[in-house]
């Protein structure tokens, strides 16, 4: 009867305190793990929100970095409090460590051949970010590795193992760190709005680069795009000749992934413009007079 009871009670025993503490071991480490990212989001909602300093643009490559280092940074201790958590777990049970030191080094040593990819993508997300390649909010191009076309997207999140971008057309995007073979970065310190304006070629050059000169002016003095802007936009030149047209190139330094709005508003009031001076282009309709049937 003893040897019947004794067992029961041991387990009895074993509930009220190692299962209890193991329960509040895996509790405890999801609420703080939701705690932690609790207050990432409050931090990086601070970053958004927050607008101190003169240059718009300084402010603006400062906030990107420090959005992506608060994305890594949570995305490590949410890793280590669980792994933590698990070690803690793994000793209530009674499975002593040090026994497991040989077999976990062998393990690892399997998985590290296995895994190679995953530590890949987690030291070139460690360079990513040190380097500060790009970070929240960026427009960027990436070209996978294995790929033939590179991916284009604004950037929604950065962690030590992948990049998750969105595209223009509401695409989600996630690519390992690993397989970034080359980036472009659309919106880094500056961005560029490049226009190249068709004119017939018996236009008068004088005449339309004053006209988009105008243009320009009138653009940056504007109160909705004047924000936008780094200077005036500037009229280069001719940049290109054909018998039919040639292309008179507009140039507008604009704040880091502003260049599509900005050339999208230019590209309105150079129409409108070179419209009012009468200078338009398009293929001429020429109709002939058709002979009736039989005649």
């Amino acid at each position: 009867m003893t040897l019947a009871v004794a067992p029961l009670s041991d387990v009895s025993r074993w509930a009220r305190s190692d299962l209890l503490l193991i329960v509040l071991y895996v509790v405890g480490a999801i609420l703080l793990a939701r705690f932690v990212g609790w207050i990432s989001a409050k931090v990086i909602e601070r970053i958004d929100a927050e607008a101190t300093g003169a240059d718009a643009l300084v402010r603006s490559e400062a906030e990107k970095h420090r959005h992506a280092v608060a994305q890594v940074v949570t995305w490590v201790t949410i890793v280590l409090i669980y792994c933590v958590a698990t070690v803690l777990v793994v000793q209530r049970f009674g499975v002593p460590l040090a026994g497991l030191v040989a077999p976990a080094t062998v393990a690892g040593v399997a998985l590290g051949f296995g895994a190679q990819r995953i530590v890949q993508d987690i030291l070139a997300g460690f360079f990513l970010i040190a380097e500060r390649q790009y970070g929240f909010g960026d427009v960027v191009r990436i070209a996978p590795l294995g790929s033939t076309t590179a991916v284009t997207g604004t950037v929604e999140e950065v962690t030590l193992r992948i990049t998750r971008l969105r595209s223009a057309n509401g695409e989600v995007v996630i690519v390992p760190n690993g397989q970034v073979v080359h980036v472009t970065n659309l919106s880094r310190d500056w961005a560029r709005a490049v226009i190249d304006v068709p004119v017939p070629s018996t236009a008068d050059i004088s005449r339309v680069n004053d006209v988009l000169h105008d243009v320009g002016v009138a653009a940056y003095a504007d109160e909705q795009l004047r924000p936008l802007l780094l200077d005036p936009p500037s009229v280069m030149g001719v940049e290109s000749l054909t018998v039919e047209e040639l292309q008179v190139r507009v140039v507008a330094r604009t704040l880091p992934g502003r260049q599509f709005e900005v050339g999208r508003a230019l590209r309105a009031r150079i129409a409108l413009a070179l419209r009012a001076e009468g200078i338009t282009f398009g293929p001429e309709l020429t109709t002939a007079d058709v002979e009736p049937a039989g005649q």
